[in-house]
C-alpha cells in the first residue's frame, strides 16, 4: 500500500486492497491463456456509481458542500432574526429569553465549529469545505491506485545516459488478464475503486469522473478488448466519409497515453504540476523595484534579453487580483512578457501577491488608485518623457479602467496633458447586467447564494481563499473541472504535451487568497451595481473636487486615450458583452470594429477562451495585433 493512500484516511478495508507485487509472481510461463476476460465482466458487478453521471449534469455538483451551505446561511439569518427578537423592546418575558437562548446556541455552533474551522483552514492554505477537503483526499487515493495498477503491467527501458522509461509488458497485462491469480487481483482493484468513487462527495462532470475514464481506458488496454455496454473513453470521433478508426489504433493511442502519464506520475493534475513545476512557474527573468513593496504587492520589472536593445516603449502590466501574476509569464513560448520583451518593450508589472492578515482591510481603493499612482510615479521616475503603454489582463484591466479615467480627470483639471494614451485589455469585463453583458448567470448565482454578513463572519480576518472564488468560477464554467483535467489526459498521447501543460495546471489549481474587504466591494460594487459602466465608481483623489466622487469614463475621449479590448467568444468570465470599453469610452469612432485602423479604439474578437495565452498560436496572433496597435500601425 502506497503512503500517499494511506495518508487518505478514507481507504478501502484492507482484504479489498490488492497486492501490487502478486502479479510478479505469476508463473509466466503459463500459456494457458484460451479465456481472457473483458472489461464488461470486470465492471459487470459495479455497473454504476455516482461518478459515471448519469443524471446528465452538464457541471460539477458538489451537493453535499451546498447542502452544509445552505444549512450555514439559514442558521446565520435565523439567528439574526432571534436577535431581533431578543433585542427588540416591545418584546419581553419567555419570548425574549427563549430568542435570545437560541440565538447563543447557534452562534456556539458557528462560532466554535465552522467559523474557526473556516478561518483555521484557510491560514493553512487549505480548503474550509470538508467535504471538497474529502474528494481532494479521494482523487488522490485514486490517481495512487492507477499508478499502482499500471505498474501491474509495466517493463522499464533504459534508454540510455541512465534514463528509463516504462513501457507495457503484453505478456504481463495477458497474464493480468486471463490467469485466476490475475483476474483476482483486477477485480479487488476494480472493488477498490468503486468504494472510492461512491465516497466522492460530488456529482456530475467531475474531476474524478475524467479519471474514472482513463480507469476505462486502462482496463481496455489490460484486457485488449473494447468495452460493449460503454462509450470507448478518449476514442476520436469517425470523420464524415472516412472509415471506421480500427481498434488495433485505439489501443496503441492508449496505450501511449497511459504511458506517458505513468513516467511522468501525472495522473493526479494537482500534484503532478506540483512536482513537475516545483512550485515555481515564470519564465523571465525579473528584480523587483526597490522601494515599490505596498503591503504584499510589488512591482517588478523584467530583464531584456541578451542582445535585444530596448525600443523607447515601457509597458505597464496589469494583473488581476485572485490569481498569480505569472498568467502574463506562464512559461517560455507562453508568455506575454517574453513576446514583448523580445520586441525591445521595457516590461514593469504589478503583482498584487497573496494577501495576509494584515490585509484584510485593504479595499478598491488601494488596489486601483493608490497601487498605480505609486507604481506609474515610480516609472515616470526611472524613465523621464518616455510614453508609457498598459497592458490588463480581467480584472486587473476592469479596475485600471477608472483608475486612467481619474487620472485623465486630475490631469486636465490642472491643465496638463494626459501622459497614458494606450491601454489593452485582456478579457476584461465593464459591464455588468442581466442582459446584454452575458453575466446574467453569475449575477444569478450571487443573488441566490451569496450572503456578505456570512463571508464576512467566515473570511474577515482571514481573506477569502481561493478554493471558495473557484467555487463560483465553476458555477459559470460548466464543467470545467473535467474538461481541464479530460482535456488533459486527452493529450498526453502527443510528445511534450504533458510537461508542456504543468506550469498553466500549477497556475489553475493555485490561486491566491482575495482581501476580505476588497473582495466584498468586487461583488457588491462592480458585480452587482455595475458602478463602473453606470459611471457612479468613487475613487479618491488628489484633488479636493475629485476626492471621493464618481469617476467620469467618458473624460478618456477627451484625454484621447486609445483602448484595445481583446475579448473570446468561448470565454465565460468575461463574456463578450461585458468586455465593452473599446466599444464606450476613449476615442471612439464607427470604425473601431477595425483592426487595421491606426488611432482610434480597437475591438478583436475571437473564437477564444479566457486563458488563451497557453495555446502559442493565439497568444502569437494577440502578441502581432496587440503590438501593432502600440504601434500605431494599420
Amino acid at each position: 500500500m502506497s503512503k500517499k493512500y494511506s495518508k487518505a484516511s478514507i481507504e478501502p478495508a484492507s482484504t479489498t486492497k490488492p497486492n501490487v507485487m502478486t502479479v510478479n509472481k505469476f508463473d509466466m510461463t503459463n500459456k494457458n491463456t484460451s479465456y481472457r476476460i473483458s472489461p464488461d465482466e470486470l465492471l459487470a458487478p459495479y455497473p454504476y456509481s455516482p461518478v459515471d453521471n448519469l443524471e446528465g449534469y452538464t457541471t460539477h455538483v458538489p451537493w453535499k458542500s451546498r447542502i452544509v451551505g445552505g444549512w450555514i446561511r439559514n442558521s446565520l439569518q435565523w439567528k439574526n432574526i432571534l436577535r431581533t427578537v431578543a433585542e427588540s423592546p416591545e418584546l419581553f418575558g419567555p419570548f425574549s429569553c427563549a430568542a435570545q437562548f437560541q440565538k447563543w446556541m447557534i452562534e456556539q455552533r458557528l462560532t466554535n465549529e465552522i467559523y474557526l474551522h473556516a478561518k483555521h483552514a484557510t491560514r493553512a492554505g487549505k480548503t474550509p469545505d470538508t467535504y471538497a477537503e474529502q474528494d481532494d483526499n479521494i482523487e488522490n487515493a485514486y490517481g495512487d491506485m492507477l499508478y499502482e495498477l499500471c505498474e501491474c503491467c509495466m517493463t522499464s527501458i533504459n534508454t540510455g545516459s541512465l534514463n528509463t522509461i516504462s513501457t507495457f509488458d503484453r505478456t504481463k497485462t495477458q497474464m493480468l488478464s486471463s490467469s485466476p491469480e490475475g483476474i483476482t487481483v483486477l477485480k479487488k482493484y476494480m472493488h477498490a475503486f468503486l468504494q472510492l468513487e461512491w465516497k466522492y462527495n460530488s456529482l456530475g462532470l467531475s474531476r474524478l469522473k475524467a479519471m474514472k475514464e482513463l480507469l476505462l481506458s486502462l482496463l481496455i488496454v489490460i484486457t485488449e478488448k473494447p468495452l460493449e455496454k460503454r462509450e470507448m473513453p478518449f476514442a476520436l470521433r469517425q470523420k464524415p466519409g472516412k472509415p471506421t478508426p480500427l481498434f488495433s489504433e485505439y489501443l496503441e493511442a492508449a496505450r501511449t497515453r497511459l504511458e506517458n502519464l505513468y513516467n511522468h506520475k501525472a495522473f493526479n493534475i494537482r500534484s503532478f504540476s506540483e512536482t513537475a513545476t516545483g512550485g515555481k512557474i515564470g519564465y523571465c527573468g525579473y528584480e523587483v523595484v526597490e522601494g515599490s513593496t505596498l503591503s504584499v504587492v510589488t512591482l517588478r520589472h523584467y530583464l531584456l534579453p541578451k542582445g535585444v536593445k530596448p525600443n523607447g516603449k515601457i509597458l505597464y502590466m496589469v494583473s488581476p487580483l485572485i490569481n498569480k501574476a505569472e498568467i502574463f509569464d506562464l512559461a517560455k513560448g507562453k508568455s506575454v512578457v517574453q513576446g514583448m520583451l523580445e520586441d525591445g518593450y521595457t516590461i514593469y508589472l504589478q503583482a498584487p501577491g497573496d494577501p495576509g492578515e494584515e490585509e484584510t482591510n485593504l479595499g478598491l481603493d488601494f488596489y486601483g488608485k493608490v497601487v498605480h499612482d505609486k507604481y506609474i510615479e515610480i516609472i515616470k521616475k526611472r524613465h523621464p518623457d518616455q510614453e508609457i503603454y498598459v497592458m490588463g489582463y480581467c480584472m486587473g484591466g476592469t479596475l485600471f479602467m477608472p483608475y486612467i479615467a481619474r487620472r485623465a480627470e486630475e490631469r486636465l483639471s490642472r491643465g496638463e496633458t494626459m501622459d497614458i494614451k494606450k491601454v489593452a485589455l485582456m478579457a476584461t469585463p465593464v459591464k455588468f447586467d442581466d442582459d446584454t453583458s452575458g453575466h446574467g448567470p453569475m449575477r444569478q448565482v450571487i443573488t441566490d447564494d451569496y450572503d456578505e454578513i456570512l463571508m464576512h463572519e467566515m473570511y474577515g480576518e482571514v481573506n477569502v481563499p481561493p478554493q471558495i472564488i473557484s467555487v463560483g468560477m465553476n458555477e459559470i464554467q460548466h464543467g470545467v473541472q473535467y474538461n481541464v483535467a479530460a482535456g488533459f489526459y486527452t493529450r498526453a498521447s502527443f510528445p511534450g504535451a504533458i510537461e508542456d501543460a504543468a506550469p498553466f495546471l500549477y497556475w489553475l489549481t493555485h490561486g491566491t487568497k482575495f482581501g476580505s474587504l476588497a473582495h466584498r466591494q468586487w461583488i457588491s460594487n462592480i458585480f452587482m451595481e455595475n458602478q463602473i459602466y453606470n459611471q457612479c465608481y468613487c475613487l479618491p483623489s488628489s484633488e479636493p473636487h475629485l476626492d471621493g466622487k464618481p469617476v467620469n469614463m467618458d473624460i478618456l475621449k477627451e484625454a484621447q486615450v486609445q483602448i484595445f479590448d481583446y475579448r473570446g467568444e468561448r470565454d465565460p468570465i468575461s463574456p463578450v458583452g461585458s468586455c465593452v470599453s473599446s466599444e464606450t469610452w476613449g476615442m471612439v469612432q464607427d470604425e473601431n470594429l477595425s483592426q487595421t485602423r491606426g488611432g482610434l479604439n480597437r475591438t478583436i474578437e475571437k473564437n477564444v477562451g479566457h486563458i488563451f495565452v497557453v495555446s502559442t498560436l493565439l497568444l502569437s496572433e494577440y502578441l502581432d495585433v496587440v503590438k501593432k496597435f502600440y504601434d500605431g500601425q494599420k
